[in-house]
């Protein structure tokens, strides 16, 4: 992971993590309008028009710049394709945050999740200080849940029955990973 603090972006073997541009706008609606992966997220909508993709954009720069989330658009290091996009709050008091991410179907199996995660989990440990990264995740998306494994996240407990979502009720599934520096 080399992070260029500068141009707020982390490069790792192939991918180019950045801040989304509003010209990701057309992608992001595109990819997001799937519900294959609303289905499998806490807070995306569906449908999900350019309107929602616009708003959500135009917040990234300041929130990074106040040091209270990070979001970043997953990209391919060569050709800067569009592959998904990963995020992690800044809870400053507690030395943590909670990392969240997609990847767009037609690129799901690929690696790209789990190589941006590591990536973030090791940009907020060594650039941000954080002590600890969780994440969550729906039972019924057992494919989450194995990135966070191989980011060497451990298993913290299930919520059960915990959110409401397309007329049933979902497990949360908790991971989480200490800073292995501290």
């Amino acid at each position: 992971m080399i992070y260029n603090k500068a141009e707020k972006t982390i490069e790792t073997e192939r991918l180019l993590l950045r801040i989304f541009k509003e010209s990701d706008a057309k992608n992001v609606s595109r990819m997001c309008n799937n519900y294959n992966i609303y289905k499998s997220t806490l807070n995306l909508p569906y449908p999900y028009p350019l309107e929602c993709a616009l708003s959500w954009i135009v917040t990234h720069e300041q929130n990074f710049e106040l040091d209270r989330l990070y979001e970043f658009a997953i990209t391919d290091k060569n050709s800067g394709q569009l592959y998904g996009a990963i995020a992690i709050s800044n809870h400053k008091q507690h030395k943590n945050g909670e990392m969240a991410y997609w990847v767009g179907e037609e690129y799901w199996g690929n690696g790209y999740g789990t190589e941006a995660a590591k990536a973030m989990i090791d940009f907020v440990f060594k650039e941000k200080n954080f002590h600890r990264v969780y994440a969550r995740y729906f039972k019924s998306n057992p494919s989450s849940g194995k990135i966070m494994k191989k980011c060497g996240m451990v298993y913290e407990g299930t919520l059960k029955d915990h959110f409401y979502k397309n007329d049933s009720f979902e497990d949360l599934v908790f991971y989480g990973i200490i800073n292995p520096m501290k």
